[in-house]
């Protein structure tokens, strides 16, 4: 008797802890391409044709597809991209397509959280909507793929091929555009927010205190003229020039400090300031 109870326990055991491994009838995918200096991302499930017609049967004319399989396709761009003399905003968008003999509909939805076509479609939701002519292709596809071809540092193509059936959709990136604001940027030099992350970094890694001292003066003197030196600013100066032992000027700069955040109502930097003042002053 105590044999069956044991086996009888061993496997409700194995019953529950077992896991079933099969292969998914349509398997997800996901492709990252950068793009001149914009990165595109896809997601999304293939299906496989299995000796099926698919556009104008499985895929029907005139209705709107998933353009997939699952949970909706979503192509994510990094930055703003053209679309003929459209353009999309960054962001990530679902996939829906609306096929017909001969031309297609390829939208971008805002909503990408429905597990095929949305309940109710919404006009509303559509970022954009590119027609484009299919192509026909010499040999068949038999699993639904999208990618990214025909690259070039300011173009590419979103490519979806089932069948035999191609539909591409051409875009544009704004990489010279990108490049240019980086170059610019470079060539001014560090911004107050570089300088200040510079001095404080070298202020707690106690590292050379008279390069932190410049860095944070950059900082203070680079503060546009029609705003306050913020008062954190004046904190960290305080504090680096009492630790190079100049308690006359860290007393003044805490004062400075002090009055920026009782200003501002900031009563742990006004609480931080007294100590130190106090400190300095013995």
């Amino acid at each position: 008797m105590k044999k069956i109870v044991l086996a009888s326990l061993l496997m409700a055991g194995i019953s529950i802890t077992a896991q079933v491994k099969t292969p998914q009838a349509s398997p997800s995918s996901k492709i990252e391409q950068v793009v001149g200096l914009t990165t595109v991302e896809v997601n999304y499930s293939r299906p496989s044709a299995k000796g099926r017609t698919v556009y104008g049967e499985l895929v029907p004319y005139g209705k709107y597809w998933r353009t997939g399989a699952n949970e909706n396709t979503t192509v994510t761009f990094s930055e703003n991209v053209m679309f003929g003399k459209s353009e999309l905003k960054k962001g990530t968008y679902a996939l829906f397509t609306l096929p017909k003999a001969d031309s297609w509909d390829v939208i971008f939805y805002t909503d990408t959280n429905n597990w095929g076509l949305p309940q109710e479609w919404d006009d509303k939701k559509v970022a954009l909507k590119v027609n484009v002519k299919p192509e026909t292709l010499n040999k068949p596809v038999e699993s639904f793929t999208i990618s990214l071809n025909n690259l070039t540092n300011d173009s590419g193509a979103l490519e979806i091929s089932w069948e035999r059936t191609l539909v591409s959709v051409p875009f544009t990136v704004p990489t010279q555009e990108i490049a240019m604001n980086s170059i610019e940027k470079a060539l001014a030099g560090p911004s107050v927010g570089d300088y200040f992350s510079a001095a404080k970094y070298y202020y707690e890694s106690d590292k050379e205190m008279t390069k932190a001292l410049l860095w944070v003066n950059n900082a203070i003197s680079l503060t546009p003229s029609d705003k306050e030196v913020p008062f954190w600013y004046l904190r960290l100066k305080s504090l680096i020039q009492a630790k190079l032992g100049d308690k006359k000027g860290a007393i003044q700069t805490a004062k400075y400090s002090l009055e920026g955040a009782i200003k501002a109502g900031n009563k742990d930097y006004e609480k931080m300031n007294n100590d130190s003042i106090k400190e300095w002053s013995k």
